[in-house]
């Protein structure tokens, strides 16, 4: 039997990526910068695992220095949680019935995540109305690890709180990067497609799903 159920949270747990996009737009508009980021240029974006990475990449594109990428990423996840904390984001569909199965069949539950864990405890309470330690028995995340996936840095770091060998776990994911980062640790991976990953490579993942209420356990 699995023992423990790892879950990515962007695009996995919740489509959140539409409201990241939103806090960095709003954001580079706070601070007085002239940049805005299209869909497409999101979708492009995000092959850039972190947003303080993904803010680098960006400026490199155009041509820019001198921003202060650290402070610039905190100003956006202070509005990216006021925005989750309005109530701007939702579940997807399976993911609370399968948490809530997975309690009470006593299997514990892990976040691996290359977001940080202020945006983790905002959609917590968000979306399960409770703080992320009561849902998680362990968080790790992006900024603990020295490679962000697909490196499999977020997913062994997992294990090692869990205390659990890749064969008693299985990850959920939504990412052809996540896909790599957990197949890097020896997991299992279900993949649930988000509205950024249609289309991508998912091969290595055990199932591919349209959302979890198609998980059949």
């Amino acid at each position: 039997m699995v023992e423990a159920l790892i879950f990515d949270v962007d695009g996995t747990l919740a489509e959140t990526e539409e409201l990241h996009r939103r806090a960095f737009n709003e954001t580079f508009a706070e601070q007085g910068l002239d940049w805005h980021w299209s869909r497409d240029d999101y979708a492009r974006l995000l092959r850039t695992t972190g947003g303080k990475e993904r803010i680098a990449a960006f400026m490199a594109e155009i041509g820019v220095e001198g921003v202060d990428i650290p402070a610039l990423h905190a100003a956006k996840t202070v509005r990216y949680t006021t925005l989750m904390s309005e109530g701007a984001m939702r579940l997807r569909p399976g993911v609370a019935t399968l948490v809530e199965r997975a309690r009470d069949r006593g299997q514990r539950l892990a976040i691996a995540t290359t977001t940080s864990r202020p945006n983790v405890e905002a959609l917590s309470l968000a979306c399960f109305a409770r703080p992320a330690a009561q849902v998680f028995d362990v968080i790790a995340a992006g900024d603990e690890v020295a490679a962000k996936k697909p490196a499999p840095d977020v997913y062994h770091l997992a294990l090692d709180r869990l205390g659990l060998a890749p064969g008693a776990c299985i990850a959920f994911e939504d990412s052809r990067n996540g896909l790599l980062s957990a197949l890097g640790a020896g997991l299992g991976v279900i993949v649930t497609p988000s509205a950024y990953t249609a289309g991508e490579d998912f091969t290595g993942a055990a199932r591919i799903l349209p959302d979890l209420t198609h998980f059949t356990e």
